[in-house]
Formats: structure tokens, sequence, C-alpha cells
């Protein structure tokens, strides 16, 4: 059960991302997050950085508060939220903006489809009229480009 909990709670994570990215980032907290795209701030952190202390003290509570009642629930939530934060910073930060240079060669349709689709939301500079929010989950368009143009 715990397993479950926190793969599900990953999953979910997902659709909580897509929300998050369109209505908080791209609506009331744009101050923080408007740097990422128009990279108007010239070192190594950004603005939008604190969303990693914002999202980190709501899944620290968890997994405290979870680890003092005996491993409950929300300790796997907690867990499951934390990998998922550590998937997002190694697909985001690392492969896609490339903070660290790794994996720039990469023929992965995947991971190929995964940096189209963040380009395309980084082709708006403003916070309206903004595309591919999610993170993980890929539209089909995108996979197509990949898959496809090896074929005649």
């Amino acid at each position: 059960m715990n397993f479950l909990t926190v793969l599900l709670t990953f999953f979910v994570m997902e659709g909580m991302t897509w929300c998050i990215h369109k209505y908080i980032m791209h609506g009331f907290l744009w101050t923080l997050h408007r740097d990422h795209h128009d990279h108007s701030n010239e070192g190594h952190m950004e603005r939008n950085d604190y969303f990693f202390a914002i999202f980190a003290v709501p899944t620290i509570a968890l997994m405290y508060y979870g680890t003092i009642h005996n491993f409950n629930i929300y300790f796997y939530i907690s867990i499951g939220i934390t990998l998922y934060g550590m998937a997002y910073f190694f697909v985001h930060d690392i492969f896609i903006h490339q903070r660290f240079k790794l994996l720039r060669d990469t023929q992965n349709p995947y991971l190929l489809a995964i940096r189209r689709a963040h380009k395309q939301h980084h082709k708006h500079m403003g916070k309206e009229k903004g595309e591919c929010f999610g993170f993980l989950w890929v539209p089909v368009k995108y996979f197509r480009m990949y898959f496809n143009k090896n074929k005649a």
C-alpha cells in the first residue's frame, strides 16, 4: 500500500504541476516566474528558483508529520512529491535548460519530445497564450515529430 501511495502521488503531481504552472506561476505569482521566460536575471539563480522553497516547505511538513505519527500516509505522500521534485530538477534544470551539460546529444524520442514541448512553452514571453504547462506528460504531436522523422 505504501508503494502505491508513493506511485499515485508521483503521477498526481503531474496534474498538480500543470495547474500550478498555468494558474499560479502564469497567474498571480508571475512576478517570480517571469525571469524564467525573459531571462532578465543574468546569474545562476532566477527568482523562479524560489518555487523550490515554496514547494519544499509543505512537503517537509508532510514528511515530518508522517514521521512522528509512525510513518503514516502523509509520509508516503511526501516521498512521492519528493521523487517528483527530483525528477523535475533532473529533467527540467539539468536536461532541458542545461544548467549542467548532460544529455545534450540524446536521440531518445521521449526526451526530445519533452525538450520540444518545453521550447514551445518558452516561445511565449508573457504570461498569457501559454501552452505545454505539464512536465512529464507530453502532447502526442511532439512524439510524432521524432518517431516519424526517420520514416520515408
